[in-house]
């Protein structure tokens, strides 16, 4: 930070980093560079380093610039998907024979991701509950690259201490990779708590309307970002342009909902744990959760996803599903609106059968930021 530099909050940075005013016309929203090629100023002679859109475009480079500040990285990079970010950083840091520890809780498309796709290229991995470090440590090998970690987890919501995980992953030899979809940066920073790697769907809280696929990769450690950034321009899985500023304007709010998302996720969590309907609550914002301690912690507050279980089994939970009106069904989360889901048939079929499977009479909802009472309204009715 130089002398006239002033410090800057989090808001700030969401607002402005990499969207300085356009030079040009003094626009004070980054414009959408729908364009795919650049005129050169002689062979090799490139404006700005931008030559092709894969490669790099002014949208891209603001959303990705604003990414690693947010996240307290040293490079930032913006994927057309998350599991596309996945992949990209996965085939980066991994080669086949390779080792990687992943957890018991992790998001379906994840599992799929390594059982059924990254297997075949030779990469092996081990399952483990990444909240008990001994059984992280157990699972390690000599060949361990990397330890992956979801929390809060999705959808069971896990939370796992990362500075210490950062430790023993470290201590082996691997990196720390962490999907912080669930938090968004606005809530954790793993970066600060010693992870390697950030990863984001930013389909979900970053974007926060439902109107945009993506991904984002944060990286630590310049070198390894530059590794990355080579792997996302000859993979290809980019941000197109317009994804990228929708995901940017997004970005702008995301401090303001993030509060509105737990405010509403915290009366939710405690309407459901009164509720003879249900049999148990997961939400880390409640006192009786194992992970309570931990992420007051290293969270700034829980947010807005809640998973409970229903009394009477699957058929119960998916006919609270059904009987939901404000809460709509559908998979993805972290809009403005709420969404209902049954994972074991929606978002995490991919496990089923698998350690990973998730109990059958499980619901997770993505508290929007609709009027609380209005919510609750709903789910008692959804609850009979």
């Amino acid at each position: 930070m130089t002398e006239h530099q002033l410090p800057q909050g989090f808001e700030t940075l969401a607002i402005h980093a990499g969207q300085e005013a356009d030079p040009q016309t003094g626009a004070v929203v980054t414009p959408i560079y729908q364009v795919s090629t650049y005129k050169q100023d002689g062979v090799g002679g490139l404006r700005g380093g931008y030559e092709y859109s894969r490669s790099a475009n002014p949208t891209r480079t603001a959303l990705e610039e604003c990414l690693a500040a947010l996240e307290g990285g040293a490079r930032g990079l913006a994927f057309a998907s998350g599991l596309a970010a996945e992949d990209t950083l996965l085939r980066t840091i991994l080669k086949p024979g390779d080792h990687i520890v992943i957890p018991n809780d992790a998001y379906g498309g994840t599992f799929r991701l390594f059982a059924k796709v990254l297997t075949r290229w030779g990469v092996e991995f081990s399952v483990a509950n990444t909240q008990n470090l001994d059984e992280v440590r157990a699972a390690l090998r000599p060949g361990t690259r990397a330890v992956w970690v979801e929390t809060p987890s999705n959808p069971l919501l896990g939370i796992t201490d990362l500075a210490a995980l950062a430790e023993v992953a470290h201590g082996a030899g691997a990196l720390l990779v962490v999907d912080n979809t669930f938090a968004s940066p606005y809530l954790q920073q793993p970066i600060s708590l010693g992870a390697d790697a950030v990863v984001h769907s930013t389909t979900k809280y970053m974007g926060g309307h439902s109107d945009v696929v993506g991904g984002a990769l944060v990286l630590a450690d310049a070198a390894l970002g530059e590794e990355v950034a080579y792997h996302q321009n000859a993979m290809g899985a980019v941000s197109g342009p317009f994804d990228a500023w929708l995901v940017l304007r997004g970005i702008k709010t995301l401090g303001v909902r993030m509060d509105r998302h737990s405010a509403n996720a915290e009366k939710v969590a405690e309407l459901l744990a009164s509720h003879p309907k249900v049999s148990q609550v997961l939400y880390p914002g409640l006192p009786e959760h194992p992970g309570h301690d931990i992420a007051a912690k290293q969270m700034k507050a829980f947010g807005g996803m809640v998973s409970f279980r229903v009394v009477g089994g699957e058929e119960a939970a998916v006919e609270v599903c059904n009987r939901a009106q404000l809460f709509t069904l559908g998979e993805s989360l972290g809009g403005v609106e709420s969404l209902i889901e049954h994972p074991g048939r929606m978002t995490h079929a991919s496990a089923a059968g698998s350690p990973l499977e998730v109990p059958a009479d499980l619901v997770r909802v993505s508290v929007g930021i609709e009027s609380i009472d209005d919510l609750l309204a709903d789910l008692k009715q959804a609850l009979g």
